[in-house]
């Protein structure tokens, strides 16, 4: 969080889920954007391979054979239960299905050609962008518990946390 702005930060919560962060601020200063969700709109087999991995691997299984797979569809690590659209719904999800870990933290995101990099895209009709309190800071004291810092879409089906209203 306190690298040169375009760059990714990636740590680790709760001891196991890897979380995306984009640095936003001068180098030196603490000031990143946490990346909590994505919507699936290719490479979905390739994401529900890479979160099936990770699932496994946080259960202390090295590869799928010693997990007991050995047939395709046989799934030990309930990935094959998740939607599409939900497979990247969650900071932690979205890491696991696109195989980003801590090893990406000071990759420039802003570079042309990288793997994993910021594109420019359109906006979003300002109207369907809701801001909630964050999720998962009830640790925090207030008033930082609910600071309104969490945008989501209203209708994106790939939302983590709880569904936001349609209308304000």
């Amino acid at each position: 969080m306190f690298g040169l702005p375009g760059h990714a930060y990636v740590y680790l919560v709760y001891g196991m889920h890897d979380c995306l962060n984009v640095v936003t601020g001068p180098e030196g200063e603490a000031s990143a954007v946490l990346i909590r969700a994505v919507e699936p709109m290719a490479g979905i087999g390739a994401m529900r391979a890479s979160s099936e991995t990770r699932a496994l691997e946080r259960r202390g299984y090295r590869n799928a054979h010693q997990a007991g797979h050995r047939t395709p569809g046989h799934d030990r690590s309930g990935v094959g239960r998740i939607p599409d659209h939900a497979l990247a719904s969650g900071p932690g999800r979205l890491c696991a299905a696109f195989g980003i870990d801590r090893t990406v933290t000071g990759l420039d995101l802003c570079a042309s050609g990288g793997a994993l990099r910021l594109l420019q895209g359109t906006s979003p009709d300002p109207a369907s962008v809701r801001r909630t309190a964050r999720i998962g800071v009830g640790y925090a004291a207030p008033p930082w518990d609910q600071i309104a810092w969490r945008l989501a879409l209203a209708d994106s089906p790939s939302v983590s946390g709880p569904r936001l209203p349609a209308t304000d």
